[in-house]
């Protein structure tokens, strides 16, 4: 009776699904849009119930009513009608293909599988051909690939169908590497699902296969595509490998073609089994057949190559001609700057050769000029004077040279000899390290384990260990101390530094107040040792010594004199000299002059005469 009932619901469900079809005011999309929601909910209806036979009624009633025909009608439209609703007609697709599957159509069995099926898989291949020209239905078109292969996976007699299908043939064609891909795939799929697919093809289908899984390989360059496609003649191998290795002899140079074009590119072992399989028959063959076999290829190719090369020269002619042209006007182009760029240099150097001679010219024009200006005696001594100043600054150059050399060399030297004493001295210190501690290790007594656990340890012997151990603390006290004595030793040494601070800068104050008064006490002297007679003494000269300021003057315009002549001696003259000595005056040119044997000091003509013993030595 529970079944009877359900029988009755099911038919129930599609009548009403029928009647709601039949009505004409619908339109494309609310048509699709109810069949969509009443199969879904009859299919899961029907699955719901622990009976296997209810799901399969609910096909078989769908078939018989006439449900299933008005959706391949609708999936059948025009491109332009469905426009608007590709993604409902893909779900109608693949409610329509799972309605297919377990369908018990009775009498009409022939008409089922002779028409209907046929019907559906090409209204499934002209949508999926319609959703892979739209790159926005990507997962739409994937959706209805897998409804093709769920299909295939029943009714394998569709499969000559599918390859030569109109619709199949542009999906194949497609030059995007996901359409091929999942191309190959779903014959991959069908095969892996059905261990004898290939057994209850015809070779005509097997051949459109093998067609299909070759033009991949020669075609796609993508290694996705590849490793499907060989996975996929493996296959058809492993299931009649007789019937497919009869037909793959048909495809001429598959073998080369794989060893060079899909050589390391991650599936080398599918592809050498795959070409183990082509070549396992080829000793069979005559040297005849094979030599004519070659010969016609090289024809074909040779032909295919001559027919390209002129084709791809005339349609590259006129671009040519205008590459040539362009590259011409360019080169030239480029030469012209060069050599205008040649003679801008070339200006330029003859200008600054022009302008030293013009420069040289009105120097020597000058000096002439400066020559007539003379007196006739003074003109050798002006000579022979510029002369040694020339050589006076040559010497100069040429000695401070070599002393700043020697001074680099003299320090690189003991920079070299002072890093080897303190490699060889690191190389002694590691030794004698190493030696004193083997040595200690020879002398140390032997360590042994540490104690972990000891049997038979009574109370009387812990209690001594422990007295042992409370004696070697009490003896040796640590020198940690607490936080708050460290606290307090801060706090005094804070104001062991502060007194210490006071008392330098008080002491630094009366060392400041000594050396005033003593300074001023020595001008004191200085003055009342250069003081005239208490006869001969004017008011103003008594009135300077009332006041500080004229013998404070004086020392300082002596200082600053002192100062000057010492930056006006040598560099190498101030080398050693300390601080704070003074520099020789004016008193000291003649001892100079007797120690740099006749050499000119610069900058100290105006200081003092030159004396007439004064010569030059070259």
């Amino acid at each position: 009776m529970r079944r009877e009932a359900e029988e009755v619901d099911e038919v129930e469900v599609v009548a009403a699904l029928k009647r709601q079809l039949e009505d004409e005011t619908l339109s494309l999309e609310q048509k699709m849009t109810l069949l969509n929601d009443g199969l879904n909910k009859a299919l899961t209806t029907a699955a719901v119930h622990t009976h296997h036979g209810v799901l399969t009624g609910v096909k078989s009633q769908l078939y018989l009513s006439g449900v299933l025909s008005r959706c391949v009608h609708l999936l059948t439209q025009d491109s332009r009608k469905l426009r608007g609703s590709l993604g409902a007609a893909a779900t109608l697709a693949q409610l329509l293909s799972s309605c297919c599957v377990g369908v018990e159509p009775g009498e009409q069995s022939e008409a089922f599988h002779q028409l209907f099926l046929p019907s559906v898989m090409d209204g499934l291949l002209s949508l999926a051909s319609q959703l892979m020209r739209q790159a926005e239905c990507a997962s739409l078109f994937r959706k209805l690939m897998d409804s093709v292969g769920w299909m295939l996976r029943t009714h394998t007699r569709l499969t000559a169908q599918v390859l030569s299908s109109i619709h199949y043939e542009h999906i194949q064609t497609s030059e995007d590497a996901a359409v091929s891909l999942l191309c190959v795939q779903l014959w991959t799929q069908v095969c892996t699902s059905s261990s004898g697919f290939v057994l209850a093809l015809n070779d005509d289908s097997i051949h459109l296969l093998l067609n299909e899984a070759v033009s991949q390989l020669a075609v796609s360059a993508d290694p996705g595509v590849g490793v499907a496609s060989v996975r996929l003649i493996l296959l058809m191998a492993d299931q009649q490998e007789l019937r497919v290795h009869g037909l793959l002899q048909s495809f001429r140079g598959l073998d080369s073609l794989l060893d060079k074009d899909w050589r390391g590119q991650g599936f080398d072992q599918d592809l050498d089994q795959l070409i183990i399989f082509i070549q396992s028959d080829r000793k069979t063959w005559s040297p005849s057949q094979a030599s004519a076999e070659h010969v016609w290829a090289a024809c074909v190719i040779q032909a295919a190559w001559r027919s390209y090369r002129t084709r791809r020269r005339v349609k590259s002619l006129s671009r040519a001609v205008s590459t040539l042209q362009r590259r011409y006007r360019a080169r030239r182009k480029q030469q012209q700057q060069q050599s205008e760029a040649e003679k801008w240099e070339e200006e330029l150097k003859y200008q600054v050769c022009l302008r030293r001679q013009q420069a040289r010219r009105e120097f020597h024009q000058k000096q002439r000029e400066f020559l007539q200006l003379l007196p006739p005696d003074q003109v050798q001594s002006y000579l022979q004077e510029c002369e040694r100043r020339a050589a006076v600054r040559i010497q100069s150059g040429w000695r401070g040279f070599r002393e700043r050399r020697r001074y680099r060399d003299t320090l690189r030297h003991a920079l070299r000899e002072m890093h080897t004493q303190q490699h060889a001295a690191r190389t002694l210190q590691r030794a004698v390290r190493h030696f004193l501690q083997r040595r200690r290790a020879a002398k140390a007594p032997p360590v042994g384990h540490f104690w972990i656990g000891q049997k038979g340890l009574t109370d009387s012997r812990r209690a001594e260990l422990k007295g042992q151990v409370e004696k070697y603390v009490a003896l040796h006290r640590s020198t940690r101390v607490s936080r708050e004595e460290c606290e307090r030793l801060h706090e005094e040494v804070q104001l062991l530094l502060l007194s210490e601070l006071q008392r330098g800068d008080l002491q630094r104050r009366q060392e400041e107040r000594t050396e005033a008064v003593l300074a001023h006490t020595r001008t004191q002297l200085e003055l009342l040792r250069d003081a005239p007679p208490l006869s001969v003494v004017t008011a103003t000269e008594a009135d300077s010594f009332l006041s500080p300021s004229a013998p404070i003057a004086a020392r300082a315009r002596d200082a600053h004199n002192a100062a000057l002549q010492a930056g006006r001696l040598p560099w190498w003259r101030t080398l050693g000299e300390v601080p704070g000595v003074c520099v020789p005056g004016s008193t000291h040119l003649p001892e100079l002059e007797a120690e740099l044997h006749g050499l000119f000091v610069g900058g100290l003509a105006g200081v003092g005469k030159e004396t007439e013993g004064d010569s030059l030595d070259l």
